[in-house]
């Protein structure tokens, strides 16, 4: 009979650590807050707080979950490790080794979360993305990486909101907002946040000249109620059409709203209500929050010059590269992860991507 006392001792250690990341005890304590809470009959008449408390049950509740499932397998493994031995029934191996294989398998899973370090990790997140240099070819660049978002939004089953397209001169566009929401978005694409490098055979010169584009990408945490006030005479407002499939309105009315904060250049759009009034209050939600991480922002970048903690990547340095010709290869220039597999990056596999820079950012902040 084979003993697995090691690796049922390994897979124990990480759920002990998963319980520690997780905060089991205090999340059981707010469970119960919570279960008071939902049940209240006036819970919706404030409908965004009531939103925004069952969204919290829900994580919190599957989280619970997930830990106490693992807990009953392993001890279900582990008796079953002990009374197997006792009898020296090798045919029980089998069950033990799967189990052993679930049980990582599951925790592997449950380990990314231990990497969401920030305030903000867990929200949805406002995107830009802003073309640079390269001409035409730099405007068909910034249209791939919505594409290349788009499809990694479906893919984790996220939604997302196109917020405002500028079409570009001859192709591409020169610029899109938009929102993601899911669990962790912000979390997740604070790693895209830089500047993005192609190189290719431009489809747009008629010598096949090889091109390199650049586009920039930036992204802010939606926050429910940022604390952060903003004077009405720093604001220019522009009015446009609604673009987009469906809705009757669209192209019809100058409904779309875009905001631009002068003392700071940031931007914030809104297109999908039907009032430009409602765009609008859409539009200083999104730019309050912004703001707001910009303030946050620039605060620990002061604290980490005064520690003397060297500044991670800012969004306007180069981050990574799409290398299509003389070779196929896209690399992230502050993680090394690499891969040959540039199709499948573009068409939005981005998690080791993710993975990767989130465990470097810990690595950082441990420093």
């Amino acid at each position: 009979m084979r003993d697995f006392t090691d690796d049922l001792r390994d897979v124990s250690r990480r759920l002990s650590e998963a319980r520690g990341y997780l905060r089991v005890d205090e999340l059981r304590a707010r469970i119960a807050e919570l279960e008071i809470e939902i049940s209240r009959p006036d819970l919706w008449d404030d409908q965004d707080r009531a939103k925004r408390l069952n969204a919290e049950y829900a994580n919190g509740k599957g989280d619970l979950d997930q830990y106490d499932k693992l807990a009953g397998d392993l001890e279900d493994a582990e008796v079953l490790h002990e009374l197997a031995r006792e009898v020296d029934d090798e045919s029980q191996e089998p069950d033990i080794q799967s189990a052993i294989e679930s049980i990582s398998q599951r925790l592997d899973g449950l380990e990314l979360r231990s990497l969401f370090t920030g305030e903000h990790d867990e929200v949805d997140c406002i995107v830009h993305i802003n073309t640079k240099d390269g001409g035409v070819d730099a405007q068909d660049w910034s249209e791939v990486l919505l594409r290349m978002y788009s499809r990694w939004a479906e893919r984790r089953g996220f939604d997302i909101e196109i917020d405002d397209v500028s079409p570009g001169t001859e192709a591409g566009i020169m610029s899109a907002e938009f929102t993601i929401k899911g669990r962790y978005a912000y979390g997740l694409m604070t790693s895209e946040r830089g500047t993005h490098r192609l190189v290719r055979i431009s489809p747009f010169d008629n010598q096949g000249r090889r091109q390199t584009s650049f586009s920039a990408v930036q992204v802010w945490p939606v926050m429910d109620d940022p604390d952060v006030e903003i004077n009405e005479s720093d604001i220019r407002m522009e009015v446009f059409r609604a673009s987009g499939a469906g809705g009757q309105h669209v192209n019809k009315t100058s409904s779309a709203v875009r905001l631009i904060h002068e003392p700071t250049g940031l931007v914030a759009s809104s297109q999908e209500e039907r009032s430009q009034l409602q765009n609008r209050e859409k539009a200083m939600n999104r730019l309050r929050a912004m703001v707001a991480a910009k303030i946050e922002e620039e605060h620990q970048a002061e604290l980490d010059r005064i520690a003397g903690k060297q500044a991670t990547v800012g969004w306007g340095s180069q981050i990574r590269s799409y290398v299509l010709q003389p070779y196929q290869m896209v690399k992230d220039l502050r993680t090394e992860v690499e891969t040959s597999s540039v199709e499948a990056v573009l068409d939005g596999d981005l998690d080791r991507f993710m993975e990767g820079y989130l465990r470097w950012r810990r690595a950082g902040d441990q420093n």
